[in-house]
């Protein structure tokens, strides 16, 4: 989705790896995410909810430290990230359910100089759209449908992108 948003805008390509921290023995829960840069978010009010606490979580955290880093230098390898400082930044996401990924993403945008974060997406949760445009200087979601109970629904094919298929869009 990225590359064809680059492609069209005429604009660079790069990544900003994040990860979705899992609940224990419920991966798609959200508790939180990571991001490049060292940034670590946690949902404390749903981890109170669901009792889980941040030592409980520590070994997705580990585990999920350990795939981002490997994301990184499969997609990345010894390039230099695109220098961010002072530049307008598109962010691109598949779609919006709890936003957690996409809070970590703007933490580390935030941490990288960006001084004007966009986040677009296809679809997203309005209570989450909602809740994420103040963290942006524009956010554009194309639908934001009352009846969201995942972004898997608004899609025909929601498989994962591959390794090999992420590294040919970044050297395209």
């Amino acid at each position: 989705m990225a590359a064809g948003v680059a492609s069209a805008l005429e604009a660079d390509l790069d990544i900003l790896v994040v990860r979705k921290l899992g609940a224990p023995g419920q991966p798609e829960l959200g508790l939180g995410a990571i991001a490049e840069g060292g940034v670590l978010l946690l949902n404390k009010p749903l981890m109170r909810q669901v009792r889980i606490t941040k030592e409980q979580l520590q070994s997705t955290i580990d585990s999920e430290n350990d795939e981002l880093k490997r994301r990184l230098e499969t997609y990345r390898g010894d390039r230099e990230p695109i220098e961010v400082t002072n530049r307008l930044v598109i962010l691109v996401d598949d779609g919006l359910a709890t936003g957690g990924s996409v809070r970590a993403a703007a933490g580390a945008l935030q941490h990288l100089g960006a001084s004007q974060p966009v986040l677009a997406v296809p679809v997203g949760s309005p209570e989450t759209v909602r809740e994420l445009t103040p963290m942006f200087s524009e956010v554009v979601c194309l639908e934001s449908p009352a009846q969201f109970f995942s972004i898997g629904q608004f899609y025909d094919d929601f498989s994962q992108t591959t390794d090999e298929e992420v590294v040919e869009l970044l050297t395209d």
